[in-house]
């Protein structure tokens, strides 16, 4: 008895150790750190940044354009490294949505939630989990209801640029909202 107890402690240890292997053995440069994508960069190819509702119906883009809203063009809230913690700078873009999504309780979005592609598969994608439920936590603190938001994370398995920078990694750090019919 003894002996498989210690054998299930010694295994457990050595999936826990995997699972956080990526996030020790991960190093930021420096440089990158604080860099930010503005909205002119977030357009760029390869990213997510669809005309409103993603292909849904027109009533969804006919409902955001109503409220002629500027932080509504913006679908993408970037993190830093290794965090999940939502930025001072995207208040207001946090606010737009909540302000649309109160007055209309039968739009939903679905928080996709992303990671660059470093550290490990495991580690990357309950990192997009937290930045994900990071946003639904500050949309209902706005009033939206539970029921409007879902929420994925992909980890880094949709990246918005490739490749192997700073300025591909700082893209790649995000939460996409996207309408759902």
């Amino acid at each position: 008895m003894k002996r498989l107890t210690a054998m299930t402690l010694l295994l457990s240890g050595a999936m826990l150790l995997a699972a956080c292997h990526g996030k020790s053995a991960v190093k930021e440069p420096a440089s990158s750190a604080s860099e930010v994508p503005t909205n002119a960069a977030a357009g760029g190819a390869g990213t997510t940044m669809t005309p409103l509702g993603g292909g849904n119906s027109g009533s969804l883009q006919a409902i955001a354009q109503a409220g002629n809203d500027a932080p509504l063009d913006q679908r993408t809230i970037y993190f830093d490294f290794d965090r999940s913690e939502i930025k001072p700078q995207y208040d207001a873009v946090i606010a737009a949505y909540a302000k649309m999504l109160t007055a209309n309780p039968g739009l939903k979005i679905r928080l996709e939630g992303n990671t660059d592609d470093r550290g490990s598969r495991e580690y990357n994608i309950g990192l997009g989990e937290r930045r994900a439920q990071a946003v639904r936590r500050a949309l209902m603190l706005q009033g939206v209801a539970d029921a409007q938001i879902t929420t994925v994370s992909y980890g880094a398995e949709r990246p918005a640029v490739e490749g192997d920078n700073a300025a591909a990694w700082a893209m790649n750090r995000r939460v996409d909202m996207v309408y759902q019919p």
